[in-house]
């Protein structure tokens, strides 16, 4: 089968991330689309531009950005815009630059891509690259291992509304121990920080950042996974209900209202 591949992701159109999902899709096809924000849209989750219009920068035939633009609305003006007429057969959002793990995944607009595309019925994968601050990425990790991966994953059905979330350990190419396939975790604790700061001109504002802590991770979690230098694959799915609450939330309404 020859596949048609769109990618897009949210740190950007020159993220270096970027070109590397590139060089991953073209060891599978040479059909490469690409739709990217042309700016980093990190944390913008899976919000849409529905309060202003949409402009989109074409560089050349398969390669356009997406001015302000957020990157569900990079998938879905992919998907029901620029290829509506021979659409992808897959849909890769990454390669993030940094982890999207455990219950960060909401904030993450590399997520929303791969859920993006999923709800409009194409199959989707989102990848991140663990680094750690203050050092280089290992993108060469990811680059190593994500066409196989890739390829591997494309022999396996999976239901509908169902994507995958992978995560490249923060190792070299070499020292990955191999793939495991692993349930979404939970930080020892996750917050935002408020750093407040001047500026040159001497107003006020102020970085948001994560402050994560994880103890010891169980190793079926995605943490776990690649804390011990696995890729982790979780399969995430578009439906966010909390299925083993419904009948005691029934219940207790029903005695309730009677």
């Amino acid at each position: 089968m020859k596949h048609r591949i769109l990618i897009t992701n949210d740190d950007g159109i020159l993220a270096p991330g970027l070109a590397v999902m590139e060089r991953i899709a073209r060891e599978i096809t040479d059909d490469v689309w690409i739709v990217a924000p042309d700016f980093e849209r990190s944390g913008a989750g899976r919000a849409v531009s529905l309060a202003e219009p949409i402009r989109v920068r074409q560089f050349d035939e398969k390669r356009f950005s997406l001015l302000r633009g957020t990157p569900a609305d990079c998938a879905i003006i992919g998907l029901r815009d620029i290829l509506k007429d021979a659409p992808p057969t897959l849909v890769l959002s990454g390669v993030n630059r940094g982890a999207n793990l455990a219950e960060e995944l909401t904030y993450s607009g590399t997520i929303a891509g791969a859920m993006e595309a999923t709800a409009c019925g194409v199959r989707a994968i989102a990848m991140s690259q663990l680094f750690t601050q203050g050092q280089d990425v290992r993108w060469a990790t990811a680059e190593r291992h994500g066409a196989a991966l890739v390829r591997r994953l494309l022999e396996i059905d999976l239901p509908a509304g169902v994507f995958v979330n992978v995560n490249y350990p923060d190792v070299d190419p070499d020292q990955v121990r191999g793939v495991r396939v692993a349930r979404q975790g939970n930080w020892g604790r996750i917050h935002l920080s408020v750093d407040h700061r001047i500026d040159a001109r001497n107003f006020p504002y102020a970085w948001l950042s994560f402050i994560h802590e994880t103890g010891e991770p169980p190793p079926d979690t995605d943490l776990g996974a690649v804390h011990e230098g696995y890729i982790s694959v979780t399969p995430l799915h578009t439906d966010i209900t909390h299925h083993a609450s419904l009948a005691s939330l029934a219940a207790g309404l029903g005695r309730s209202a009677g």
